[in-house]
């Protein structure tokens, strides 16, 4: 919020700002068999019900700043990125790359399947690019290469690596959702593989020797 007051007092009328889908997906009542756009958003009452105050604090803050920029004339544009991996950029674990490295290090007990997007971090930082240059962008985007389920995430790591640490037993999970980046696709962002994302990940955090 501070970042768009300082554009509105600036020349610059455009501004990219980093939210998260945190801010989008959790909307129990987002018809189920539909993939969730930019359109929908995470619902403050749930997200206090259930405490997750992050998701609350991430979706006000998106809907603060799009709304200060309306009233200051500057162009917000934000960029919901989903599950962040790939190439650490620093030599500490953050918690999306540290939960991927739990997938093939720690093995676990019991893992419940639940369904997760993720979108690599070279991506993300293409995508907040993109919308700085693109004169027509406007709104927000979601940003989310591939969704997976937990197990087929587990069988895609270990198809490439197969001798590492996976969880022991995949238990049943939540009803599948999905999530869509149509939006972002249409001005003009590509993404990389699910299968390019996973090693780089890995590799990275060999070379940061986490593995």
């Amino acid at each position: 919020m501070q970042w768009s007051v300082s554009c509105s007092q600036s020349s610059s009328h455009r501004q990219p700002s980093q939210s998260t889908v945190s801010a989008v997906m959790l909307n129990p009542n987002w018809p189920k068999n539909q993939a969730m756009d930019e359109s929908c958003w995470s619902d403050n009452d749930y997200c206090r019900r259930t405490e997750n105050w992050y998701a609350l604090a991430k979706t006000e803050a998106e809907v603060l700043a799009l709304e200060y920029g309306k009233t200051r004339a500057l162009n917000v544009v934000t960029v919901c990125p989903s599950f962040i991996v790939g190439p650490l950029l620093q030599s500490k674990m953050n918690a999306t790359s540290g939960f991927l490295l739990k997938m093939v290090k720690d093995g676990l007990e019991k893992l419940e399947n639940k369904v997760r997007p993720f979108v690599d971090v070279r991506d993300t930082a293409e995508a907040l690019l993109l919308v700085y240059k693109k004169p027509e962008a406007e709104g927000r985007y979601i940003c989310s290469s591939f969704t997976l389920r937990f197990e087929s995430l587990v069988n895609k790591l270990k198809s490439i690596y197969p001798n590492y640490n996976y969880p022991k037993q995949i238990v049943e999970g939540e009803a599948d959702w999905d999530i869509t980046s149509a939006k972002l696709v249409q001005l003009g962002w590509k993404h990389r593989s699910s299968e390019e994302t996973l090693v780089d990940s890995i590799q990275s955090y060999q070379e940061r020797g986490h593995l």
